[in-house]
């Protein structure tokens, strides 16, 4: 029970710190190409987790985990940044952010898949109740929408619950910051290389916002998120903590409108207190 609801503390700071990953690549798109964004978010990040590696002296993954940390690093290290930062090219930050929402539903599905969960059926019931009340806002708030970005979103939430899922498995024998670590150290030279050609031709265009952003996206969204969410859903279930992701939304909605001063409807209030009994019958039932 200890380890239960320390899975969920964890899992939520994780979450919170990820609500704020779409209003600061929305920021970062700006005056980044999504290919830089992405490519030196993960770069940085990488450079960051190799040094905590090497410092707290932690062994090399065993060959059997290779593959596992490149599935995790295609979905959370360079899928879903990616697919979002090309989607905020056709779409408001607030309209993405909605789409987060259906993240529990991805995680787990690919927990089942991946990670041999079994939840009871009620919680399927709470899971698809939660993700059609995001669903149903998303629609009610489609303004600036696109065909193309819509799409993106959904590739995004496949390839992060793929992520999420193989990651928590991984965690229970890595330990969580180390399996976002070495998957990032994976993919380094590729993101560097990648960075490098990409970067922007001059960078006197790049103001104070978009450095912030990028700064953010790199230490928080690629790294110290990923330290409290791997813990919590290793410790508190795929399954369970993944609801968490419910949440998401709407402080990530909360922050767009603080900060990228972007219109949120009222309806928000309505569907935020629907998706957090949601959130708390999936966590009797998981």
């Amino acid at each position: 029970m200890q380890g239960s609801m320390a899975g969920w503390g964890s899992g939520l700071l994780g979450v919170i710190i990820f609500s704020g990953s779409l209003p600061a690549t929305r920021v970062g798109v700006a005056a980044f190409s999504p290919m830089f964004l992405t490519s030196a978010r993960a770069a940085i990040a990488a450079a960051l987790g190799a040094a905590f590696l090497y410092g707290l002296r932690q062994a090399r993954p065993a060959r059997a985990d290779i593959v596992p940390l490149f599935i995790v690093a295609i979905g959370v290290v360079v899928g879903f940044p990616l697919c979002t930062a090309l989607a905020l090219q056709h779409i408001t930050a607030a309209h993405s952010i909605v789409y987060v929402g259906l993240l529990p539903l991805a995680t787990a599905m690919f927990g089942v898949v991946r990670g041999g969960e079994r939840p009871k059926p009620a919680f399927w019931l709470f899971s698809v109740l939660g993700a059609a009340v995001v669903a149903g806002f998303a629609l009610r708030n489609s303004d600036g929408a696109s065909v193309a970005g819509d799409f993106l979103m959904v590739a995004a939430i496949l390839l992060c619950g793929l992520g999420y899922a193989e990651g928590a498995t991984l965690s229970r024998r890595l330990g969580g910051w180390q399996v976002i670590s070495w998957a990032l150290l994976m993919s380094l030279p590729a993101m560097a290389a990648i960075a490098f050609a990409t970067m922007p031709e001059t960078w006197g265009g790049v103001g104070v916002p978009a450095w912030l952003a990028l700064g953010y996206v790199s230490v928080f969204s690629m790294l110290v998120g990923f330290i409290f969410w791997y813990r919590g859903l290793a410790r508190g279930g795929i399954a369970a903590v993944g609801q968490l992701q419910l949440l998401q939304p709407f402080f990530g909605l909360m922050l767009a409108a603080l900060l990228l001063h972007e219109a949120v409807a009222w309806s928000m209030i309505a569907s935020t207190a629907i998706v957090v009994l949601c959130v708390a019958g999936a966590k009797r039932f998981a």
